[in-house]
């Protein structure tokens, strides 16, 4: 499954200029993990950089000028840095497969002579077989709305003849969205495909505690307003692997002695939580935020085709705090490395879940004194690296300040 290895910012809100992980021009550093975590307290963008992935996905989804508007962000001009007068810039660099040749996704916005966001600068780009070093070849490349791109998936090795110009009708849709469509560009195709099978966690309790109309549906979806729909297909189409999901997720949470479920007259699928200690059942609408939230996580985990890009922001918040660790290490062991094994981006504040988390997993958000945020691995800090081999938690050790500021 495709990994993300690196991931630039610039000129998004308080994130003037961030890069976690690798990219095409920084090869000496390492790559980003299976599981990568961001830590920070409050106010230091850890929903800004998670937002920063939600609106790259929904450029795709509904063009640029659209995505500036959606989810409260209040348009481009709320978008971009203060004082900053270039365009907001991403930088995408993974990898299809372990062994495939890295890509890189570029994409810039900026505002036109009306004020309106749109496409400035969009490209995709690979090294050809064979080139270890030097810049890699665009496949893709479009300045507002024009350019080239290369058909075929071997006909671009740097020849012209594979060589196709493109001219998009509307410099507000990113050019991937429509090429991405065509048989004609495959390796284009394969990049739509890997960016709108993203998943964001917007997950609320309320929202799973609704009754939705009957018919199983394969994933769950970023409210977890689906649950019940998700439930359905398990058990219709995973039967037995389904039973042993809900014997795995009871016995991680307090209290739970068995999870099973109920159909009702018109063929919804009511959840039936047994508490220890009550005779009769609770159903999902009578349990706890926490409960409806852990169960939620471990079922987007237990997916048998996983979302290859999981976001999930401060997982922490509505679950006691000895369950923390316990989700961040079922994180870790979904977030393998493994064929077919989702990576999984988490932004936390909580110590009992960093506790769980290795330093090369870990990444230190910061404010700095200009305002803007910055960021580095907490496996950069070699003190920190000895006093984890130590057997100190790195939670522990962010709540004592080695993480961030020293104390005084």
């Amino acid at each position: 499954m495709a990994l993300i290895e690196g991931f630039r910012v610039q000129n998004y809100r308080a994130l003037k200029d961030i890069t976690i992980g690798k990219l095409w021009n920084q090869q000496d550093t390492p790559a980003l993990t299976p599981l990568v975590a961001v830590i920070g307290k409050n106010g230091v963008g850890k929903s800004t950089l998670f937002d920063a992935f939600g609106f790259l996905s929904d450029c795709l989804a509904v063009g640029v000028e659209e995505a500036c508007d959606l989810k409260q962000r209040g348009g481009f001009d709320r978008l971009v840095s203060s004082g900053g007068s270039g365009p907001i810039h991403f930088e995408v660099y993974y990898r299809e497969s372990p062994g495939d040749r890295p890509i890189t996704y570029e994409l810039s916005i900026h505002r036109d002579r009306s004020g309106r966001p749109f496409v400035a600068e969009e490209r995709l780009r690979q090294r050809r077989k064979g080139q270890k070093s030097g810049r890699p070849l665009s496949f893709l490349w479009l300045r507002s709305g024009e350019g080239q791109a290369w058909a075929g998936e071997e006909s671009f090795e740097g020849e012209e003849s594979g060589q196709i110009a493109v001219e998009l009708t509307d410099r507000r849709k990113l050019g991937v969205a429509t090429l991405g469509t065509l048989k004609a560009h495959p390796r284009i195709a394969k990049f739509r495909k890997f960016l709108e099978s993203w998943y964001l966690s917007y997950f609320t309790p309320d929202a799973a505690r609704s009754l939705p109309m009957a018919g199983p549906q394969k994933h769950l979806n970023m409210h977890g307003d689906n649950l019940g729909n998700v439930v359905q297909f398990m058990e219709r189409e995973h039967k037995d692997r389904f039973q042993s999901i809900l014997i795995r997720i009871a016995s991680k949470i307090p209290g739970i002695q068995k999870i099973d479920t109920k159909k009702t007259d018109d063929g919804r699928l009511l959840l039936r939580f047994n508490d220890r200690g009550f005779q009769d059942p609770f159903f999902a609408q009578q349990m706890s935020d926490g409960t409806l939230k852990m169960f939620a996580y471990m079922l987007l985990l237990e997916d048998p085709d996983p979302a290859p890009f999981i976001c999930v922001e401060e997982p922490e918040n509505g679950l006691y705090h000895k369950l923390l660790e316990t989700l961040a290490s079922e994180f870790r062991s979904h977030a393998n490395g493994r064929r077919n094994a989702p990576q999984i981006f988490v932004t936390t504040h909580q110590p009992y879940f960093v506790d769980a988390l290795l330093p090369e997993e870990t990444w230190v958000l910061e404010k700095g004194q200009n305002g803007f945020s910055t960021i580095r691995r907490a496996s950069s800090d070699l003190t920190v690296q000895s006093m984890v081999k130590e057997g100190l938690p790195l939670g522990s050790l962010w709540y004592s300040d080695y993480l961030g500021e020293r104390p005084a």
